[in-house]
């Protein structure tokens, strides 16, 4: 009886063990799960009336150590302006002691700009300026980087660096310094006398949803080597905007790197066009691309390569944009008249790359429904084209554009011409097509020379349908070209059919268009990059190079009125 007794208590110590044993990390997991929305809630509204640009992550990508407690941290929250790290409990602590770049701040009373020291922390393979020894080698919080010129020196070397100024480092002469925008702000205009010939400060505009969702990342590293004035949140602040920041600087001598995709660049020169009707002509910037798009045809053309994916790092991507050439590029301005509404207002677009009708405007019409529904799942460029792909696929079996060629009208320069049996037709202004496909210079027994993009010409061809492209994509066949001309005008008589500009797409019922030159840009073009066919690009290379948070984001939006 005893010994019954006795194994029953067992049974049940067991199961009590047991059953403690599964419920305390599931109480602790729900207790945790409750308490974060709070926590986050919390650290949202401190980063939104931060001065620093906070930015929590779950785990860091190197050793990292907090800049208020000096212990290692897994997880916490970082600067993406000074560089400061800080553990979840020490944010609040390291928000009131520790200050970030200040964006607008007078020289000290001697005239001087010193060095602004973050200790801890530094970038992996740097180099003391005093000993030329490595830094932050040690598995501790040690060593000090300047935020402005990005120096590193050694706790121990600090005290006898024989130097404290700062040249604002490499990227001197594309850094807008808080000492200007302190002048202009005081000033109320310009600060010409401050800086030389030598000065080509350069405005970042970053698109965060394009292509690859790189945006942010590339937010925080441009803000980290520049003054987080010049780094600019598309989705917070429009480039009409944000480019009145070159009304503050002297004429002639702004670069603007677009980070985005082809309907970014779009964006921005449409807001460079306000800036001439409101008579800014001198301020004019010129225009360099980062490719983070889908197709990113018109980067490819310039020569800014296919896509970016941080394979370089951004020190480089500012070498590049200092060493590209000035060249033009045509804009065209597409009229959309629909038939029967003769006194409303025509739909007026702006062109860089290209106009289509057909297959592949019916994919971009597919594509951009299906990630509206879900923006969420398109969040990568091969998920991106792997749509592209299926819809085209889909296409092939239904045929929803054939006899395009019975339902629309094309002159070329006033002169009908004669269409075969086609499914589509493509306008294109550059190179490239189709994300990487050099559409009219085509291959095998029929080379065309290269096209230009400032030659007043735009490129007219036909395709037979969604196979035909898929051919011509991949090298086994040739488009059927109709022409060149300065003008086109095409009438759709009949039925509805799917358009698109420049990955724009919208489906459109019997109508007149008509394209015409608008204007030219001012790109930049990058004749060290080798883009998907080399012996093209390096064509093309030849003729091209002829002819902070809200707080931020709010100073950034007071600097550019004023």
């Amino acid at each position: 009886m005893e010994e019954s007794t006795e194994e029953l208590r067992e049974e049940w110590t067991l199961l009590l063990w047991t059953t403690v044993a599964v419920l305390v990390p599931v109480l602790i997991t729900l207790w945790c799960s409750f308490q974060r929305p709070k926590r986050k809630v919390q650290l949202k509204d401190l980063f939104r009336k931060s001065k620093h640009g906070w930015h929590y992550t779950d785990l860091f990508n190197k050793p990292t150590y907090c800049c208020v407690c000096s212990q290692p941290i897994l997880q916490g929250a970082f600067c993406d302006c000074c560089g400061i790290c800080a553990d979840e409990q020490c944010i609040q602590r390291a928000d009131r002691i520790l200050s970030c770049k200040e964006i607008m701040t007078q020289r000290q009373t001697d005239g001087r700009f010193y060095h602004q020291w973050v200790r801890g922390n530094v970038p992996l393979a740097s180099y003391c300026a005093e000993c030329k020894q490595q830094c932050g080698t040690q598995p501790k919080l040690c060593d000090y980087r300047c935020v402005w010129c990005q120096t590193t020196v050694h706790d121990d070397c600090l005290s006898s660096l024989n130097d404290d100024l700062c040249d604002l480092g490499e990227f001197r002469s594309v850094i807008i310094p808080p000492y200007y925008l302190y002048q202009v702000n005081k000033l109320r205009r310009r600060h010409p006398d401050e800086y030389g010939s030598g000065w080509t400060p350069v405005l970042v505009l970053a698109n965060t949803r394009s292509g690859n969702n790189m945006g942010e990342v590339l937010l925080g590293e441009f803000r980290t080597l520049l003054n987080p004035m010049q780094v600019f949140d598309l989705s917070e602040l429009p480039p009409s905007k944000a480019l009145q920041l070159c009304t503050l600087l002297p004429p002639g001598s702004v670069r603007v790197l677009v980070c985005g995709g082809d309907g970014t660049v779009g964006w921005v020169l449409d807001a460079i066009d306000t800036m001439k009707l409101k008579g800014q002509d001198q301020f004019i910037p010129l225009v360099t691309i980062l490719p983070l798009g889908t197709g990113n045809d018109l980067a490819n053309s310039l020569g800014w390569g296919a896509g970016y994916a941080g394979e370089i790092p951004v020190e480089q991507v500012l070498r590049n944009v200092l060493e590209a050439e000035v060249i033009k590029m045509d804009r065209w301005k597409v009229q959309v008249v629909s038939k029967g509404n003769y006194f409303r207002k025509p739909k007026v677009l702006s062109m860089n790359n290209y106009f289509s009708v057909g297959p592949d405007a019916l994919m971009a019409l597919n594509f951009h429904a299906h990630r509206e529904k879900t923006p969420s799942f398109f969040s990568s460029r091969i998920i991106n084209k792997a749509v592209y792909f299926l819809y085209g696929t889909k296409d092939c079996l239904v045929q929803e554009c054939k006899d395009l060629d019975k339902r629309i009208e094309l002159e070329l320069d006033g002169e009908q011409v004669n269409l075969p049996s086609l499914e589509g037709i493509i306008v294109c202004n550059i190179g490239y097509w189709g994300g990487g496909c050099r559409l009219w210079e085509g291959m095998g027994d029929e080379p065309y020379p290269p096209t230009r993009v400032d030659d007043g010409l735009l490129e007219v061809v036909g395709v037979y349908g969604s196979f035909h492209c898929a051919q011509i994509q991949v090298k086994l066949a040739n488009p059927v070209r109709l022409g060149q001309a300065h003008t086109i005008r095409l009438v759709l008589k009949s039925s509805r059919m799917p358009m698109q500009v420049d990955g724009e797409p919208w489906a459109q019922g019997p109508c007149t268009i008509t394209i015409t030159h608008k204007t030219q840009a001012l790109m930049l073009y990058h004749s060290a990059e080798q883009t998907d066919d080399d012996d093209s690009s390096a064509s093309e290379g030849e003729e091209c190079s002829a002819d902070h948070i809200d707080t931020t984001s709010n100073t950034q939006e007071t600097v550019t009125e004023s």
